[in-house]
């Protein structure tokens, strides 16, 4: 099995509102928010964008991530497995690889029911 696409893209940010505001203005609409400044939001069928607040003393990064249908079907071959796939607090499954310019990447999958 291999990866399905972009699922989505998660964005940190020093300030959630404006940034939320701003994918909005791109034509964004807020699927739900969280009470602790963060949100996602969704383009038509394109992968959602996850915003969520970081410190300010924290450089605020964007990860892209990859999806899969099962996690127990995916076997990434060659591939540098950072972390295998564990259970996450926001209901999925996430593993995370590097690429041969070291840069890490989130794949995801759906809990199984």
């Amino acid at each position: 099995m291999s990866t399905e696409g972009f699922d989505g893209v998660f964005v940190e940010t020093h300030n959630w509102g404006r940034s939320a505001r701003f994918f909005q203005d791109l034509g964004f609409t807020l699927e739900f928010e969280t009470d602790h400044n963060s949100g996602q939001l969704r383009n038509g069928d394109g992968p959602f964008v996850f915003i969520a607040e970081v410190p300010p003393n924290r450089e605020p990064r964007v990860q892209l991530v990859l999806k899969v249908a099962d996690a127990d079907s995916f076997h990434p071959g060659g591939v540098d497995v950072v972390t295998p796939f564990e259970e996450t607090h926001y209901g999925t499954r996430e593993m995370t690889v590097r690429d041969p310019d070291g840069r890490v990447w989130s794949i995801q999958a759906p809990l199984k029911n």
